[in-house]
């Protein structure tokens, strides 16, 4: 189990900071904080460069958290948070699946780091090493409750994007 348990936190952690790379130093064919901020304040997400840091950073610290096994619900937290914030604003009018730019991926990924809140990082992690024991129900639903209000309050305080004029 405590394999299963690191790999699916370095499969997990790797590839959400990797997404977060993207969106914070424009690596791995991402747009950075300016290419970032243009594209969400398209959506009305002001303002738009603080709020391209706080996606890149929750990404890309949230998922090394996750992927040492380090704070684990605090970067389960991080990473549900932008998740639940993707789904709603990107992803959930376009369906369900994938392919069409629909919700299954930010659902498996949302959900996964949830999970590790509630199941924690397994013997493989810094959290084992140090002693802590930051997993459980309370941890877990610090996680996915917290991850939902903190979305919540993105998604609220967000600004319809203006409307193109009529030719």
């Amino acid at each position: 189990m405590d394999l299963g348990l690191l790999l699916l936190r370095a499969a997990l952690g790797v590839l959400i900071a990797a997404h977060g790379a993207q969106k914070l130093f424009g690596w791995f064919g991402g747009f950075g904080i300016e290419g970032t901020g243009g594209w969400l304040e398209s959506m009305g997400f002001k303002p738009a460069k603080l709020q391209a840091a706080v996606v890149g950073l929750s990404e890309f610290g949230g998922g090394l958290l996750i992927g040492a096994g380090l704070l684990t619900p605090l970067g389960a937290l991080a990473v549900a948070g932008v998740m639940f914030v993707a789904t709603i604003s990107v992803h959930w009018t376009k369906g369900f699946f994938n392919g069409t730019g629909g919700f299954e991926f930010n659902f498996l990924i949302y959900f996964a780091a949830v999970a590790l809140a509630f199941i924690g990082p397994g013997r493989y992690s810094l959290d084992h090493a140090f002693g802590w024991h930051l997993a459980g129900t309370e941890w877990g639903l610090v996680a996915l409750l917290g991850s939902v209000a903190a979305g919540t309050l993105v998604l609220a305080m967000r600004k319809p994007a203006p409307q193109a004029k009529a030719a």
